[in-house]
């Protein structure tokens, strides 16, 4: 028997072949485990071994795992999803079963449904927006008006910004309220909805590790409707009692909902009262934020991850001090990609280290609203965060796109189940 196996439970186009090259640099094999393999592209690209498998069935994983473990041998387990955040549940119930180190599958299913961790943490004292939970359009609308306008409405379960809207008036409300309420939203089950008080002030990600504060991301959102980042810069520019501060509510928040293994990510905004929790997610940040993370401090947190999962000393110390960050391009037209160009003059200038293209010319951009709508990004990092926004800014300048519109008949037929534009 060769090299052990690393068990990934399906994949992410950003953060899956992060896995694979850190997995590959600590001497291990991957085989991903997936109810579609060929939607992961890069798993074909890199020649990686991939098992078709419901990945919904615990007991059809946990038989494909026994077999694996027989043939290749497993180092361990772990997984990642931006569109089902219940994988990393499962992942924690196979950890447990094969008896891996692994997160608390119990925490986990508490941070999933976002009404369930906000009840434990308004109980802990943990200071956040005003919610309430509804299960219908009328319910939300109710709610909205317990709250006040402007409010966030969004599914209870789920992640990458699906379905989560600003609702700056009644018109907005009623409108994402009747979408989220109707058929046209795949939900698992009943529609749950939580409302929320919006929270205005800077946004910031706390990157933990194990109860490790590894550092603060500010992120910036580029349309105020839809929650679709703009940027991520790291380390954020806070002041020691500021980072400190978010910190001891970071830990808080781990302490309540018995997290404590492994990576979380922790959302707050910085309003007039100071910072308030949005959401706890109970896994890294989505790629690029490691990329920022390795950048700015020398530290892969994807390694030390992997490191966790098979057992091995990990290690968070940092190498140097550099500022790093991201900027995402977004499209601002519905129709066909002509064409798209400039990237491999911006990913030649110094201080770029990364130029990523989601798209492909003739591709239809149709705008969902949430994660999906980034067709690109470019990292950069230098000494200071001003020097590089700078290089950010002239390496996007270099990239350039044409879209032919819709027409208004075809877009009909494009946009059907997307989520509606507000």
């Amino acid at each position: 028997m060769g090299k052990k196996a690393l068990i990934l439970i399906e994949g992410h186009r950003n953060s899956g072949p992060l896995y694979l090259r850190a997995a590959q640099q600590l001497g291990l094999d991957t085989i991903t485990l997936s109810a579609d393999p060929a939607q992961y592209n890069y798993l074909a690209e890199e020649g990686v071994q991939a098992v078709r498998v419901d990945t919904n069935n615990l007991d059809a994983l946990m038989q494909q795992c026994v077999l694996l473990n027989e043939t290749s041998g497993i180092a361990g387990i772990t997984g990642f999803s931006g569109e089902n955040e219940s994988v990393y549940a499962t992942v924690g119930k196979l950890c447990r079963a094969f008896n891996f180190p692994g997160p608390n599958p119990d925490a986990v299913e508490r941070c999933s449904d976002k009404f369930t961790q906000r009840e434990i943490l308004r109980d802990a004292g943990v200071p956040m927006p005003g919610y309430r939970l509804a299960a219908d359009s009328a319910e939300v609308q109710k709610s909205a008006a317990e709250i006040g306008l402007p409010v966030i409405v969004k599914p209870a379960v789920g992640s990458g910004s699906s379905g989560v809207r600003l609702c700056r008036d009644v018109n907005e409300l009623i409108r994402h309220a009747d979408y989220l309420s109707s058929r046209k939203y795949p939900w698992p089950s009943s529609p749950r909805i939580l409302v929320e008080e919006f929270a205005q002030g800077p946004s910031y990600n706390a990157e933990i590790m194990g109860s490790d504060i590894i550092g603060l991301t500010e992120s910036e959102f580029a349309t105020p409707a839809h929650f679709i980042y703009h940027q991520w810069s790291f380390p954020a520019l806070l002041k020691d009692s500021e980072n400190q501060l978010i910190a001891n509510l970071s830990l808080d928040c781990l302490r309540a909902l018995g997290l404590g293994w492994g990576p979380t990510n922790i959302e707050f905004r910085w309003t007039d009262v100071g910072p308030v929790l949005i959401e706890v997610n109970p896994r890294l940040s989505g790629a690029p934020g490691p990329q920022l993370v390795q950048l700015a401090c020398g530290l892969d947190p994807i390694a030390e991850h992997i490191k966790l999962v098979v057992g091995d000393e990990w290690n968070l110390d940092r190498k140097h001090s550099q500022t790093a960050a991201v900027r995402f391009l977004t499209a601002d037209v519905d129709g066909i990609l002509d064409w798209i160009e400039g990237d491999r003059l911006a990913a030649a200038l110094p201080g770029v280290h990364e130029v990523k293209l989601h798209v492909e010319p003739k591709t239809p951009i149709v705008s969902k609203g949430d994660w999906r709508d980034c067709i690109g990004h470019v990292i950069a990092a230098s000494p200071t965060l001003a020097a590089t926004e700078v290089i950010i800014q002239r390496a996007t300048g270099l990239i350039n796109w044409s879209i032919t519109p819709f027409s208004a008949s075809s877009e009909r037929e494009q946009t059907e189940g997307s989520y509606p534009t507000i």
